[in-house]
């Protein structure tokens, strides 16, 4: 028994049904050429065999089908190029948060185009020659004019304080209040589309369309933090599946955090400290962990980096706002320590001795609580002594006259706002008796009298000032380790003028170093997301190519259809009539 003929118009019909709906997959296409985050799609078809298909072989058993079935229509997409698109951009990520924070920090230290911290110094030897001088010294206006300049640069110091202090309140009020509720939305966004994919899904629909906003999501999501996607299909009925999308990241020590889990969503919360951000993650599986230390990369990292990490002063790999901070506050606090101890009046046997006025009074100085203020001791590291003879009492151990042996009054020209606190930055201020004009720069702290009719020292204090300006001093920073031992971290080597360029240079050194990475990983990204695009994305010339072959196979279809018709024509109403 031969296949029935009417049976070919079934097959010319399906084939006529596939070349037209491929059109329209084809049309779609094209029409989201311009639409971000759209995936190509395609008309999935197989070669139609019903059950007992053999019932209409011809004797000499050559088999044939029955036309064309469209099994539905899915996306182009490389789960390896996605996954390898989404670790490049988390990348990226902690690069351009670590170049965006340098960004805000290089106007504090840039001074190639403005007059500051560099300029007070020259203006400060300035004045501190001026005032060396004989008939310098003997003008109070001099006096004035260099506690001025110390004042402008006092002022200088403060000011970058400030900026510094300001960029760390935005760093870490933008990551609180953006970066982390951002995140948190955009997790509950994918977990929503999952919802509705899942319920399309079981009507019948593939949410192509959805899938792409969830794909996008996705991309956006492995900015933040390093991500792994998985799918898996979950049986609802016979022959019946949903896609169900599990999203975690690996931290460093190896262990996979669940974010995103079918419907459940993780949620991240941030916690800001004074000079410091922790991250907590609630995983979509329930458990709630500190991921602070344990991103790999990605824009969270980028930016609790330029929080947390301070560089060589805690061990640390990255050279952070703490940094510069801490930097800048041992500038300062070196500058008053070592100006300080230049002020000190010697005896002639190179003990600390009290100043004395016309009268031959020694000149007290008193803080605001009306105690006299003396100059204390300090060891070799520089150092505060005390006196623990009483461990629950400690007491400060003062210099003494080596004559009188009555304390020695301090004679600082820079004092702390807050005693409490060490010098720095923000916590330093002229000495109130240096302001009120209870002492001035001390011309002469020794006996070394060059002119013995007239007592004069040739001002040999306020010319060690100006050599003070140009002395190489090794600028530290303590720190303390793990085991909570103290210790000293030196960062350079120079006067006070170089040490704040070598703030710059540093700064500059980072930002250039940083910005050719993100240079670098923009190229290599781009790279990729070609490759993808190359997979996923809509080509104009391949669709026009769909468009004609659709057609032409469309026409083939019909015209097989016409064949068919003429054939039975023949069969039916010319069948028997020949040579009537």
């Amino acid at each position: 028994m031969i296949r029935s003929t009417f049976a070919g118009f079934t097959t010319a019909q399906l084939g006529m049904a596939a070349s037209q709906r491929a059109l329209d997959v084809t049309g779609q296409n094209i029409t989201n050429i311009n639409t971000p985050g759209y995936t190509r799609q395609r008309l999935d078809i197989v070669s139609l065999n019903t059950q007992k298909g053999d019932y209409y072989n011809s004797k000499s058993n050559i088999k044939v089908g029955f036309g064309v079935e469209m099994t539905g229509i899915s996306q182009l997409r490389d789960p390896f190029l996605d996954a390898q698109y989404r670790s490049q951009i988390s990348k990226l990520g902690t690069s351009d948060a670590h170049a965006a924070g340098f960004e805000l920090l290089t106007p504090i230290f840039d001074e190639a185009t403005l007059s500051g911290v560099r300029d007070a110094f020259i203006s400060l030897t300035s004045a501190l020659n001026t005032l060396s001088t004989p008939a310098g010294i003997a003008n109070d206006e001099n006096d004035a004019m260099v506690r001025s300049k110390m004042q402008i640069l006092l002022n200088l110091f403060r000011e970058n304080s400030v900026r510094l202090e300001d960029v760390r309140d935005n760093v870490q009020t933008g990551f609180a209040t953006t970066d982390v509720a951002d995140l948190n939305q955009l997790l509950d966004n994918i977990a929503n589309l999952n919802v509705s994919i899942k319920n399309s899904q079981i009507l019948g629909n593939p949410a192509l369309e959805l899938q792409d906003q969830r794909n996008s999501l996705l991309d956006e999501l492995g900015s933040y933090l390093p991500i792994d996607v998985k799918y898996k299909d979950q049986e609802i009925g016979p022959n019946q599946y949903v896609e169900v999308l599990n999203v975690t990241f690996t931290d460093t020590d190896g262990v996979k955090r669940s974010l995103i889990s079918d419907s459940r969503a993780a949620q991240f919360d941030a916690i800001i400290n004074d000079k410091s951000a922790r991250l907590i993650l609630a995983d979509a599986k329930g458990g709630t962990t500190d991921v602070t230390d344990v991103l790999g990369s990605g824009t969270l990292k980028g930016t609790l980096d330029l929080i947390n990490k301070s560089g060589d002063f805690d061990g640390t790999d990255f050279r952070g706002i703490g940094y510069y901070e801490k930097a800048l506050d041992s500038l300062v606090a070196t500058f008053a320590e070592e100006f300080n101890k230049m002020n000190i009046p010697l005896d002639d046997k190179g003990n600390p001795k009290n100043l004395v006025d016309a009268d031959g009074n020694p000149v007290e100085v008193k803080d605001a609580d009306g105690n006299f203020i003396y100059l204390q001791e300090r060891d070799t590291n520089g150092n505060l002594v005390f006196d623990t003879t009483d461990p629950n009492n400690p007491k400060p151990v003062y210099y003494k006259d080596a004559i009188t042996g009555d304390p020695v009054y301090d004679y600082a020209l820079f004092q702390k706002k807050d005693d409490s606190l060490p010098f720095s930055a923000s916590n330093i201020k002229i000495a109130d008796g240096w302001t009120n004009g209870t002492y001035k720069i001390t011309a002469s702290n020794n006996y070394v009298v060059t002119d013995q009719e007239t007592g004069s020292t040739a001002n040999e204090n306020v010319l060690n000032m100006i050599k003070l300006l140009e002395k190489d001093i090794a600028f530290k920073v303590p720190v303390t380790d793990a085991k909570g031992g103290q210790r000293d971290v030196r960062f350079f080597t120079g006067n006070f003028h170089d040490c704040f360029a070598n703030l710059e240079a540093t700064l500059g050194i980072d930002y250039k170093a940083e910005n050719t990475m993100l240079t670098n990983q923009i190229s290599v990204l781009n790279q990729t997301s070609n490759s993808r695009d190359g997979v996923s994305g809509v080509q104009l010339d391949e669709e026009g190519m769909n468009l004609l072959h659709y057609n032409q196979s469309y026409t083939a279809a019909a015209r097989l259809m016409t064949t068919l018709d003429e054939a039975l024509d023949v069969l039916i109403n010319r069948t028997g009539v020949v040579g009537r």
